[in-house]
């Protein structure tokens, strides 16, 4: 069973998919950079003990854009993530991330453990960080970026079939999980495709967090915890990764068979650990 969800806030719209029984106990889905609700399809029928609400994350799928002149930067997505769920009414829920999704989840759950009963990362663990000394040319990067992107006009996908074919070579994804991101992540006006994800995502961040400040809301985490890394996924996530285990007293890390998608091509394996550690 598959709904199309529809959260008004403030300022914004988020919008997503309910995977499975409303009835069942509750998980949080926060798909990764540039993706959309549409990566947790494949596991969400391995997880029918539960019910998935798989959100758009602000800019992207089908979730409101940040108003013009504004910019995306990641600590205003746990702000976005709170305000739905102080809307909704909330109390106590599974959260779960993949990459930047992840990274936002881990964020969430070390501001607000009152919230979050279990934490699962797909592929990351707490943000990207850099040291102090990039500062200024973080920020420069960014600036420019940004105007690169005010000046640019937008570019319009031709088709799916070849935006599927484009992805596919560009990342570690099958064509159909590729498809599944696609197929939402465009819409068609007056005969012309457009891509619904906001072009300013694709802009440098402005600051990245030190190592220091990443273990500081990393040791705040008071759940029990899930990492789940690919085989074959990113190396710098690993290598992230291995520094930060200890910094969380309940925490488990798995390894499944995959790329960085691991979770969408080759879901069964995923969702058992998951299951494991939920039950």
């Amino acid at each position: 069973m598959q709904q199309s969800l529809e959260f008004p806030l403030a300022n914004i719209t988020l919008r997503g998919i309910g995977y499975g029984d409303p009835s069942k106990p509750m998980i949080l889905a926060l798909h990764g950079w540039l993706d959309n609700a549409a990566s947790f399809q494949p596991i969400a029928e391995y997880l029918s003990d539960y019910y998935i609400v798989a959100l758009d994350i602000t800019g992207h799928g089908l979730s409101s854009h940040r108003s013009n002149g504004a910019h995306y930067h990641l600590i205003d997505f746990p702000y976005d993530l709170h305000e739905l769920v102080e809307s909704q009414g909330w109390q106590s829920f599974i959260l779960m991330g993949h990459s930047m999704g992840g990274i936002i989840a881990t964020i969430y759950a070390s501001c607000f453990p009152e919230h979050v009963s279990k934490l699962i990362s797909i592929e990351s663990f707490g943000p990207m960080t850099k040291d102090t000394q990039s500062s200024p040319s973080q920020l420069r990067d960014s600036i420019l970026s940004r105007l690169k992107a005010q000046r640019s006009e937008a570019k319009h996908p031709r088709s799916i079939e070849r935006t599927v074919e484009a992805r596919t070579m560009v990342g570690d994804i099958k064509s159909e999980s590729a498809r599944l991101l696609i197929t939402r992540n465009i819409r068609e006006e007056n005969e012309q495709l457009f891509f619904t994800t906001d072009r300013r995502l694709r802009t440098f961040s402005s600051l990245r967090m030190t190592e220091p400040q990443a273990e500081a809301f990393i040791r705040n985490i008071k759940c029990p915890t899930l990492v789940i890394m690919g085989t074959q996924g990113y190396d710098s996530m690993r290598t992230i990764l291995k520094n930060r285990l200890d910094w969380v007293e309940d925490l488990i890390m798995v390894e499944c068979e995959g790329f960085h998608h691991l979770h969408m091509d080759n879901p069964q394996p995923v969702a058992k650990e998951i299951v494991g550690f939920l039950s």
